[in-house]
């Protein structure tokens, strides 16, 4: 089975009520103007993105979710972003500029030739100066091209929807998202998706996606010097040492 999506079709999947529409352009000298790090960043910007839009606004009277604040943030609302990206754009760097940018946790989608990904990231009070926000942790990222396992994108999909996430307040709403993303990288790992149960569950799953990641990397690594290597009792130590590491990658995958 074949599964791709353009924007347009993930935010009608979404399931938004019309009311939460917006569908307004935001100007690319709108996000530079925020405050872009570097020279670099702003071109990053300026060459990486065609098109940017703000497709909704999730807020207790748009979509019947009570807002939610703390000592940390305010979530009074969430924005749905898009963004049409060029082929040589860095889409990783944009994204986390564009959460940076936007004062509220935002929705972000981009389009590539690449294809869709999707990117949450939590949004705090800045400690130093009042009135800002800046990045409450990492940016989650989801990329919806899998031509190998379009099933899984499919369901992560549909587990997206509104009616399918938490709706107890705007917080909740955006890290049912952002647990929903992680199940996702898990099914990459395990070729199953399956929602994470609770919150301490999806933090454990995130953290064994991040280790399994790098036990892999490190046994591609010993494997690759084991080829190479021609002493025996050096052979006999590597296969060891992969033995071992292949041990710890299946209690991590265990995890997932």
């Amino acid at each position: 089975m074949t599964v791709s999506f353009d924007l347009s079709r993930l935010f009608a999947a979404l399931g938004f009520p019309d009311g939460a529409t917006v569908n307004q352009r935001i100007p690319k000298k709108m996000l530079i103007e925020t405050g872009m790090p570097t020279a670099a960043d702003k071109r990053a910007i300026t060459d990486g993105i065609d098109d940017i839009q703000w497709l909704a606004a999730l807020k207790p009277v748009t979509v019947g979710i009570p807002a939610y604040q703390d000592e940390a943030r305010d979530y009074l609302e969430i924005a749905v972003l898009s963004l049409n990206l060029r082929p040589d754009a860095k889409a990783s760097r944009i994204a986390e500029l564009v959460h940076r940018a936007i004062p509220y946790p935002t929705f972000l989608m981009a389009y590539s030739p690449s294809g869709v990904s999707i990117s949450l990231a939590h949004k705090r009070w800045a400690q130093n100066e009042a009135g800002k926000t800046v990045l409450d942790g990492e940016v989650l990222e989801a990329n919806l091209h899998s031509p190998g396992r379009s099933d899984l994108v499919q369901q992560f999909v549909e587990a997206l929807a509104l009616d399918n996430q938490p709706r107890l307040s705007l917080h909740a709403l955006y890290q049912g998202w952002m647990d929903t993303v992680i199940a996702l990288q898990a099914a990459f790992v395990t070729g199953v998706f399956a929602a994470s149960v609770s919150r301490e569950h999806a933090a454990e799953r995130h953290q064994a996606v991040l280790e399994s990641k790098r036990l892999q990397t490190e046994l591609g690594r010993l494997r690759s010097l084991a080829s190479k290597e021609r002493q025996v009792a050096k052979q006999v130590e590597m296969n060891l040492e992969i033995k071992r590491t292949q041990g710890e990658l299946g209690v991590i995958l265990g995890k997932l």
